[in-house]
C-alpha cells in the first residue's frame, strides 16, 4: 500500500512537471538572451548632481543615481525580489512536506530496505540510499524547482537558456550532488555508528572539514563542470586588476573569465579558493556590460573579501553554527525517534532511513536562522564594499555596479525588510557609501589648476 501511495505522489509530481513545461513552452516567445523593454541601462553616465564640485551633496548624488533607473525597471526588480520573500516560505514548506511524506508513509524505510537487499556492506548501503533519496526528492521537488529556477528567471529576463540546456545542467548538478552527498553521508553515518553517544561532535568536525574542502576545490574542479573558464588576455582589463591585486598583497598572476552568459544575464565576479586554488574570475556579462571603472570597483570589492580573510572567517563562523546545529539535532532526534521512530520504522540514529527527519529538522533550523545568516553575510559584504572603494578609488563605478545589481535586487527597502531578507547591502546604501567616500576624496576627481 505504501509503495502504491508513493507511486501516486511521484506520478502526480510528474504530471505537474509536464503541465508546467508545456505552459512555459506556450508562453516562451523571446529567444535566448532576449531582453525585455524594462531593463536597467547598460551605460550609466555620472549624473550632474554626482559630479565633483565644491557643493557636492551625498544625498543628492545618491538620489541622482537612483533616478537614473527607469521606473518600470525598478518596479520589475522590486517585484522579482519581493517575490523571493514568498519563495523562502514556499521552499521551506514544500521541502518540509516532502520529508514528512517520506517518513509518514515509510518510504524512507523502504529505500533503506532496498539498499540492504542489494548489499550487506554498510557504506555501500548508505551510498545506494543516497542515490534513491536524491532521485526521488528531485522528482517530487521538480514542479517548484522548475518554476523557481527556470520559468520565473525567464519571465523576468534573467535567464538565457531554453529548457533543454537548463534541464541538462540540472541533471549534471544531480550527478555532482549524488557523488558529493554519498561521500559525506558514508563518512557521517560511519561516525554515528562508531560513536553512538558522541556522534554529534564527530559529525560537526567532519562537516567542517568537508566545508573547507568544497571551498578549496570549487573554483578549480566544480565550476568548470558547468561553465568554460578561460584566461582573460585583454590587458586593458587585466592590467588594472592585477596592479590592484599586487598593491593589496594578493598573489595573482592571471585573471580568468567565465561564460556565465550561457545561463544568465547577471553580472558577477569573485576572488575565491585557498592557496594554489585562489582565482580572480569575472563573468562575461560584467566584461560586456560594465565600464572599466565599474569592473575595477567590483574587483576591488572581491579583493576585499580575500584581504579581509572573509573566507576563513566564514569557515570559522559557520563551524560554530554547525556545532550548534548538531547539538540541537542530537537532542531533537532522540526525542523524535523515541516518539515516532517505531511508526516510521527507523531503528536508531545510525539508520540511513533517518535522513528525511534530519533534513526536516535542518529545514526548520535554516528557516529560523535566515535573518541571522543574511546579517552575517551582509556585514561581510559591507566591509568588502568599503575596502573596494579604497582599493579601486572608483566610487562612480561602484554606483554603476549597484544599479546593475538592482536588476534583481530591490534598491530601496525598509530597515526591517533589509535585515530579514537582504544578504547584501541594499542598492541605495551601497550607492550612498560610494558617494560618501567620494565626498571625502573630492581632490582625486577635481582637475588641478596651474599656478
Amino acid at each position: 500500500m505504501n509503495r502504491c501511495k508513493f507511486l501516486i505522489v511521484a506520478a502526480f509530481s510528474l504530471v505537474l512537471l509536464t503541465c508546467t513545461i508545456c505552459s512555459q513552452a506556450q508562453q516562451e516567445q523571446p529567444g535566448p538572451g532576449a531582453k525585455p523593454a524594462t531593463v536597467m541601462p547598460d551605460v550609466i553616465a555620472v549624473p550632474p548632481a554626482a559630479q565633483p564640485s565644491s557643493h557636492f551633496d551625498v544625498e543628492a548624488a545618491t538620489n541622482a543615481y537612483l533616478d537614473a533607473i527607469p521606473p518600470t525597471a525598478r518596479s520589475k526588480s522590486d517585484a522579482y525580489f519581493e517575490g523571493g520573500y514568498w519563495l523562502i516560505l514556499w521552499d521551506f514548506l514544500y521541502a518540509a512536506i516532502m520529508y514528512f511524506l517520506l517518513l509518514h508513509f515509510r518510504w524512507s524505510a523502504m529505500m533503506r530496505n532496498l539498499a540492504e537487499r542489494i548489499t550487506r556492506f554498510k557504506p555501500l548501503q548508505t551510498a545506494i540510499y543516497i542515490v534513491e533519496f536524491l532521485v526521488i526528492t528531485t522528482v517530487l521537488g521538480a514542479p517548484l524547482a522548475i518554476y523557481e529556477g527556470y520559468i520565473r528567471e525567464r519571465q523576468y529576463g534573467l535567464a538565457t537558456q531554453t529548457f533543454g540546456p537548463w534541464m541538462r545542467e540540472q541533471f549534471q548538478m544531480l550527478v555532482v550532488n549524488i557523488v558529493i552527498s554519498a561521500i559525506v553521508a558514508m563518512v557521517l553515518f560511519a561516525i554515528v555508528r562508531r560513536l553512538p553517544r558522541t556522534w554529534w561532535i564527530g559529525g560537526a568536525a567532519v562537516s567542517m572539514c568537508f566545508l573547507v574542502i568544497l571551498v578549496m576545490i570549487g573554483p578549480v574542479f566544480l565550476v568548470p563542470i558547468f561553465n568554460k573558464v578561460t584566461v582573460l588576455n585583454d590587458p586593458r582589463i587585466t592590467q588594472p586588476i592585477l596592479s590592484m591585486a599586487r598593491a593589496n598583497g594578493i598573489p595573482a598572476e592571471k585573471v580568468y573569465q567565465i561564460d556565465a552568459s550561457r545561463q544568465t544575464t547577471r553580472m558577477s565576479a569573485n576572488v575565491s579558493g585557498f592557496g594554489s586554488t585562489m582565482r580572480i574570475t569575472l563573468n562575461d556579462n560584467l566584461l560586456r556590460r560594465g565600464s572599466p571603472e565599474e569592473i575595477q570597483s567590483v574587483m576591488g570589492h572581491e579583493m576585499g573579501h580575500y584581504v579581509l580573510h572573509h573566507i576563513p572567517k566564514d569557515v570559522l563562523y559557520f563551524s560554530v553554527v554547525i556545532v550548534i546545529f548538531f547539538a540541537c539535532l542530537r537532542w531533537l532526534l532522540e526525542r523524535a525517534l523515541a516518539r515516532w521512530g517505531e511508526r516510521w520504522q527507523i531503528r536508531d540514529v545510525g539508520d540511513t532511513a533517518v535522513l528525511p527527519l534530519v533534513l526536516l529538522l535542518g529545514s526548520v533550523f535554516g528557516f529560523v536562522y535566515t535573518p541571522f545568516f543574511n546579517t552575517h553575510v551582509r556585514t561581510s559584504e559591507y566591509e568588502a564594499d568599503l575596502y573596494g572603494l579604497n582599493a579601486s578609488r572608483q566610487p562612480d563605478g561602484f554606483a554603476q555596479a549597484a544599479i546593475h545589481l538592482g536588476e534583481y535586487r530591490k534598491m530601496n527597502p525598509g530597515p526591517i525588510e533589509e535585515w530579514i531578507f537582504f544578504d547584501h547591502p541594499s542598492g541605495r546604501n551601497r550607492i550612498n557609501a560610494a558617494m560618501r567616500w567620494k565626498a571625502e576624496n573630492l581632490q582625486l576627481f577635481t582637475p588641478k589648476t596651474g599656478q
